[in-house]
C-alpha cells in the first residue's frame, strides 16, 4: 500500500470531504477523488461511503485508520531524524501548529514563543486561538493547551501551569455602582463574562461557580471580556496573568473570590516519538511556566 494514497486518505477521513482534503494537501479534489478511488481499488473495498454530511469512513475505512495513522507517524519520525540536526547550538526548524484558547493565546503566547522562534529562526509557529475544544485526531493543530485534562482519546496530556483569577472591575465604574463588599452583592452589579450555552469546558463557568445567574455582558472571547471591563461597563472575572495588559482595571473582593485553574498540554499519542515536537513542548512548557510567574507577580 503507497504512503501517498494513504496520506490522501487520512485528510479526506478528517476533513469528511473531497475539498477539505484538497485543501490541506494543495490538490484539486478531483485528484483527491481519484487517489481514493485508486486505493479503494487496490484494497478491493469501498473505505468511504458518501453522505449528505460527506465522506464518512466505512467499517472498513474504520479499520485501516489507525494503521494509517501509524504510518504517518513513523513518516513523521523518519523526517525529523533527517532534518533535525542533534548537538549544542542546534536550532528547531519547520512549522508547528498550536491551539489555544484566547487569553492564553493573547496574553501568555506571544511573549513566550517570541523567545522560543528568536532562539530557533527556522521554526515556523502558528497559534490557532479559538475558544473551543480541538480535535487532535483530525490534525487540526499539532498540539494544543486546554484549561481541562481530557479523559478520553489516545493522547498525551502534560500539565504546564497552574494560574490564577480574580473579580475585576474598573474604579469608575465601582465609583458609580452600589456598595461591593461581599459575593452576595454580586446580584447589584451589571456582570461580565461567557456566553452561558457557549462555555465548552466547565472549567470556564466561573461566575456559576459563584452563583451568578445573570451575565449580562457577555462573550465568548476573553479578551473581549477584558475590553468590556476596561470600558467600565460592570465586574467580571479576569485572569491575574491578563491584568498588566489593563492596567486601569482594580481586583475586588480579592480576599474572599479567586480562583485557581491549570493549562494542560495536549498531544496526539503518536506524537510522543517525534522528536522535534517534543523539543518545542519542552521549551512551550517552561517559557509558559515562567511568563505566568512573571506576570501574576505584577499583580
Amino acid at each position: 500500500m503507497d504512503w501517498d494514497d494513504l496520506r490522501v486518505f487520512l485528510a479526506v477521513a478528517r476533513a469528511e470531504s473531497l475539498s477539505g482534503a484538497g485543501k490541506r494537501l494543495a490538490l484539486d479534489p478531483a485528484t483527491v477523488g481519484r487517489r481514493i478511488a485508486r486505493l479503494e481499488e487496490s484494497s478491493g473495498t469501498a473505505l468511504f461511503a458518501k453522505s449528505p454530511l460527506g465522506y464518512v469512513l466505512t467499517e472498513e475505512g474504520t479499520r485501516l485508520m489507525p494503521h494509517a495513522e501509524a504510518a504517518e507517524t513513523a513518516m513523521e519520525g523518519a523526517r525529523e531524524a533527517l532534518a533535525v540536526p542533534v548537538g549544542p547550538g542546534r536550532g528547531l526548524s519547520g512549522q508547528v501548529r498550536l491551539g489555544a484558547p484566547d487569553g492564553c493565546a493573547n496574553y501568555l503566547l506571544p511573549q513566550v514563543l517570541k523567545q522560543i522562534c528568536d532562539e530557533n529562526p527556522g521554526l515556523e509557529v502558528q497559534i490557532v486561538a479559538l475558544p473551543r475544544v480541538f480535535n487532535l485526531s483530525k490534525r487540526e493543530a499539532d498540539m494544543a493547551i486546554g484549561v481541562s485534562r481530557p479523559e478520553a482519546g489516545r493522547l498525551k496530556v502534560q500539565k504546564l501551569t497552574d494560574y490564577r483569577l480574580h473579580l475585576a472591575a474598573d474604579p469608575a465604574y465601582l465609583s458609580k455602582a452600589p456598595p461591593l463588599r461581599h459575593p452576595g452583592d454580586l446580584k447589584d452589579h451589571r456582570m461580565v463574562g461567557y456566553i452561558p450555552d457557549m462555555i465548552f469546558d466547565k472549567e470556564l463557568d466561573y461566575l456559576g461557580q459563584l452563583g451568578v445567574g445573570t451575565v449580562n455582558l457577555a462573550s465568548n472571547s476573553v479578551s473581549v471580556q477584558l475590553n468590556l471591563l476596561r470600558a467600565g461597563v460592570g465586574v467580571g472575572i479576569v485572569h491575574d496573568f491578563a491584568l498588566p495588559f489593563a492596567p486601569g482595571l482594580r481586583k475586588v473582593l480579592a480576599d474572599q473570590v479567586g480562583l485557581t485553574r491549570a493549562f494542560w498540554l495536549i498531544r496526539h499519542e503518536g506524537d510522543a516519538r517525534a522528536p522535534r515536537l517534543n523539543r518545542f513542548a519542552d521549551l512551550l512548557a517552561v517559557g509558559l511556566r515562567r511568563e505566568v510567574q512573571r506576570l501574576e507577580a505584577q499583580t
